[in-house]
Order: structure tokens, then C-alpha cells, then sequence
């Protein structure tokens, strides 16, 4: 794994950098694409650097924005817009190599290599980022590092349009020094965590004993302790943005929510998109989550592991509901959701039979009986199992990218 170049592309202040490409009126002002700003649920989604010069974030909530800066150019979201920039971003990145890995609409990795053998890698990314710039009329900023991670860290270090290098050796200088909460891959609950071990920036993490962090944090802080020391063999997988590995939904709710029979329709219905979605992906999972934020912001998520898979909205529902009567107190709710993770083809799983699937493989028995009389009379490879059909529906897809994953299947035909 030794003496790999890779670069991790992030697009700078993507949706709101699309608008004002779109719009060239809009350059050099503040503008953020929001929701709906009428409805609790309206959030910047993103904002310009003009605009966050001015205090305003993602995930700042609409009429705050708007307090704090009156001038502000809310715009809705165009996600057919984004989409045509994202593909055209990645077919920019495919013109040098085919090993390029999106993470989401707006970033990837690409691993260059090979292509470092001829030319300079940072002759390479300036004219990558040259190219978004002139053709796309897009700011991107590129880290490049011997590994993934190094290379995401790099490109977080300097924006908007900023190239950055970041070796193994200049971890100790740069890395080691700055907060938990500051490394990739590390959120508020786990800098919580670290910090209840006395662990609190990324340099007393890379050299806590190891004992300590396997046996408090298991396999996830041991992998987090080896990225605070720069190490990471992850490859640049083309294939990874296909691995789902959960499918989910939630809602803002209109109002602060303790009917339990409203928050039992809620749930149903949550209960049926994510049905629908695992259905459009031909998916399956054990893993049966709920999520739960109050009025005063306090977040709750309870799962359940089953012996099953499960993809069908009644079945889904059930153990969803009993999750959420089991551990709900009665408090006002503003957010709920439902997940199913674990998730893998339906194809490549055996079911167990249980109670509430027996019926339908009885069904298939009279069936499965003609198979086996016509494979003893003619052969076993006289019957072969149909193709599967996946159907094309925007319930397959992820709310911020809508045709995304399509737009990367087709390059890949």
C-alpha cells in the first residue's frame, strides 16, 4: 500500500456555488438554499462564503438566518441542477482515471497513482481544479495524502479552492494538536467518550494505550486510533457508493406531537416508504431503528437486531412500534424516524422460517415440488432462476442526490 497518491475532491459550497453559476447575478452575494421557510422544517441545506461570512451555517434554521442577516437570498433547492454539475464533475475526474470513488454528490477520491508516475501530483490537482473553475464555473478544494483519510483531512484544511498536502510525517505538527471533535470521523458523542478517558485532542489519541481504547470503544476506536496516527489502507473503490448499508426516513413534525394514535400513523407511514425504498433496491435487513428528537432537542435511538430479515412495511412497522411504546416517556416529540440497516441484496440471503413468514413460503411449495420433478426428469441446470428486474424509482434513491447513483450505473455500462 505504499506510495499511493490520492486526492480527496470537495466541491466548495456545492449547491449554492451550482445557483450562482446558474445565475451570475448572484456571485459575491449571500444566498443559502433552504426548505420551505414557512414550515419548522425549513433549515439551510447550504450557503454561499458571502454568507457565512455574515454568521450563517448549514443547518441554522431559516428565520434565524434571516435575523441575523436580513439581506440574506434564500433559494429552493434544484436538485436536477446539482445533479447535471455533479455528473459533469465526475466525468471530469474519469477523463484521468478510472479509479474514482464518490462519496455523495459533491466529493470523492480519486487514486492517481499511476498517473503521479509521469506527472507531479500537484501539477495534477491544479489543473483539475483549474478545469472545474473554467468549464464548470465550480470552486473546489483537493487534499492530497497517502491514504483516504489523510486526503480528506487535507482538503477540510484550507477552502474555498485550496490544494493542500498532507504526509504521514506532518501529522504530529498538524493533526496532533487540534481537538477530537476536529478529526474526520468523529462526532459529539464519541469526543464525549474520548474525553471521559481523558482523551482530548487527536495527538492523545494516537498515543493512548491501545488496551485501554479496544477494551472502552471496541473495534471502532481502535480504527479511529490508527487514522489519528495516519494510517488507512482503505482503496479507492469505484464500486463502495453502491454498498447500502441502510435505508431509512424521518419527519419534522408540524407541531410538537403526544397523541400516541397520530404518532402510530406517523409511524406507519414512515414504516411504508422505507418498505418502498428497500423494495426499489431488492434490499433486506435484521436491524429495525427508530429516532426520536423531542421539543426540547434531546435525541433518542433505540434498535433491534432480528433473527429475520425484514423488508415489508407491516412487518417493519410492528417491531418499529413496539421499539417506540417500550421506550417513549410521553414527552413532546418534533422529529421521528424509522430505519432498517444491515442491509444486503434479498438475492444473496437466506431466510429463516418464523411465524409471520411461513405462509408465504408454503405458497411456494407446490412450485418448488414441479421444480424438483422436472430437474429429476431432464436435469438439474434445466430450470434457472430469472434475472432479477430493479425497479427505477425515486424511492430508491437518496433524498439529496435523486438520480445520482443512476448517473454513475450508466458510466459504468
Amino acid at each position: 500500500m505504499a506510495g499511493r497518491v490520492i486526492f480527496h475532491i470537495d466541491m466548495n459550497s456545492f449547491y449554492a456555488s451550482v445557483e450562482q453559476s446558474h445565475d451570475p447575478s448572484l456571485k459575491g452575494k449571500a444566498i443559502a438554499i433552504a426548505g420551505n421557510p414557512k414550515e419548522r422544517r425549513g433549515i439551510i441545506v447550504t450557503c454561499s462564503y458571502e454568507a457565512r461570512a455574515h454568521g450563517i451555517y448549514t443547518t441554522m434554521q431559516v428565520h434565524e438566518a434571516k435575523r441575523k442577516y436580513p439581506e440574506l437570498i434564500l433559494l429552493p433547492p434544484n436538485f436536477e441542477r446539482y445533479r447535471a454539475a455533479s455528473k459533469a464533475m465526475f466525468e471530469i475526474l474519469r477523463s484521468y482515471t478510472d479509479l474514482v470513488e464518490p462519496v455523495s454528490i459533491d466529493e470523492g477520491y480519486v487514486d492517481v497513482t499511476e498517473l503521479a508516475k509521469e506527472r507531479h501530483a500537484l501539477s495534477i490537482a491544479e489543473e483539475i481544479q483549474q478545469r472545474m473553475k473554467s468549464e464548470l464555473d465550480l470552486p473546489c478544494s483537493i487534499g492530497i495524502a497517502p491514504n483516504k483519510f489523510l486526503a480528506k483531512t487535507a482538503s477540510d484544511m484550507k477552502k474555498p479552492m485550496g490544494i493542500t498536502v498532507l504526509r504521514k510525517r506532518d501529522i504530529q505538527e498538524k493533526l496532533w494538536p487540534l481537538e477530537v471533535i476536529e478529526m474526520h470521523g468523529i462526532g459529539e458523542s464519541t469526543a464525549a467518550k474520548l474525553k471521559r478517558l481523558s482523551i482530548e485532542t487527536i495527538g492523545d489519541l494516537a498515543t493512548a494505550n491501545t488496551g485501554l481504547i479496544k477494551e472502552k470503544m471496541g473495534k471502532n476506536g481502535l480504527r479511529l486510533q490508527n487514522r489519528a496516527n495516519g494510517i488507512d489502507d482503505r482503496i479507492v473503490d469505484p464500486e463502495s457508493i453502491y454498498d447500502t448499508k441502510s435505508v431509512g426516513t424521518s419527519t419534522t413534525l408540524p407541531v410538537d406531537e403526544t397523541d400516541e394514535e397520530q404518532l402510530k400513523v406517523i409511524f406507519r407511514q414512515l414504516s411504508a416508504k422505507v418498505a418502498n425504498r428497500l423494495e426499489a433496491k431488492e434490499l433486506a435487513g435484521p436491524t429495525v431503528s427508530i429516532q426520536t428528537r423531542s421539543s426540547e432537542w434531546q435525541n433518542h435511538t433505540r434498535s433491534i437486531t432480528l433473527k429475520n430479515t425484514v423488508w415489508k412495511s407491516d412487518d417493519i412497522f410492528r417491531h418499529a412500534w413496539q421499539l417506540f411504546t417500550k421506550n417513549w416517556n410521553g414527552e413532546p416529540l418534533r422529529l421521528v424516524g424509522v430505519t432498517v440497516s444491515n442491509v444486503k441484496d434479498k438475492g444473496d440471503m437466506t431466510e429463516q422460517l418464523s411465524i409471520f413468514n411461513f405462509q408465504e413460503h408454503a405458497k411456494e411449495e407446490p412450485i418448488l415440488d414441479l421444480m424438483s420433478k422436472l430437474e429429476s426428469k431432464f436435469g438439474k441446470n434445466v430450470l434457472v432462476r430469472g434475472a432479477k428486474y430493479k425497479k427505477t424509482s425515486y424511492d430508491s434513491k437518496t433524498s439529496f442526490s435523486k438520480d445520482f447513483l443512476d448517473d454513475h450505473d450508466h458510466n459504468r455500462k
